[in-house]
């Protein structure tokens, strides 16, 4: 559902971010891309997302061209990074009747979609309460919340966890889960080791903008001769990185 092909992406004559980045997200299955702050990871994302067009190569979602169809392509997706805010003045519940019409979700269909996931998140208590009164934690909820209104097939998740603490942290990847045995397609970048093995089906190793090696926690792991996943991403990092 996702197909990415020979994509680079370069902010002037000297800064080339994303080199030459190439991978596939099928229908049922999370992906991820591992890489240290700095590697291309958010870039990568935010062309994914249409949120900027690669430099060169070729990025499609549910077979549309990224630059010839981003409008439409933005109704098939869900997509969350932490880089972007919800109105501090709003409510949860104020958000929700915003983009619910926003996206033309039926009317009927609107509370009882807001009733589940509200409680899926234990929302409801702080419904009312101005987005700048919650905590990190139940922010980084509602924004979930908002980023999959529409119920997209394709999700994109930019560090999903990176802030939270170890029980909100805990709620998020068991939606992601959830996600994937729903069928839906789910990319996700992260620098978390632990959110890697546990949640990807296929991981991609991302130093310096080049995807240095890719395949499960395990298979990697065993790939470089390693007692763990963590220590297979020191070796290839160590192999791949250049200083300068």
């Amino acid at each position: 559902m996702i197909s990415v092909n020979h994509v680079s992406k370069r902010y002037n004559k000297r800064d080339l971010v994303v080199k030459d980045v190439s991978f596939k997200v099928e229908k049922g299955t999370i992906f991820g891309l591992l890489g240290p702050n700095g590697a291309g990871k958010t870039t990568m994302m935010q062309m994914i997302s249409t949120l900027l067009m690669p430099t060169t190569g070729v990025i499609s979602i549910c077979g549309l061209d990224t630059q010839a169809s981003a409008q439409e392509i933005r109704k098939k997706i869900g997509f969350l990074t932490t880089e972007i805010k919800l109105d501090p003045l709003s409510t949860p519940n104020q958000l929700y009747s915003f983009f619910s019409e926003l996206y033309d979700i039926p009317k009927e269909e609107v509370e009882a979609r807001r009733q589940a996931s509200f409680a899926r998140f234990g929302i409801g208590p702080f419904a009312d309460k101005r987005i700048v009164e919650l905590s990190t934690g139940m922010k980084q909820k509602v924004s979930i919340v908002i980023s999959l209104i529409h119920e997209p097939e394709v999700i994109i998740f930019d560090e999903p966890t990176n802030g939270l603490d170890i029980l909100t942290s805990r709620q998020v990847m068991d939606y992601l889960l959830e996600l994937r045995q729903k069928g839906c397609c789910v990319l996700l970048s992260t620098h978390i080791f632990s959110v890697a093995e546990q949640l990807c089906d296929e991981i991609a190793i991302l130093v310096d903008g080049k995807i240095v090696d890719q395949g499960s926690a395990q298979a990697l792991t065993e790939k470089t001769g390693s007692k763990n996943f963590e220590e297979a991403f020191f070796k290839l990092y160590s192999e791949y990185h250049r200083e300068g």
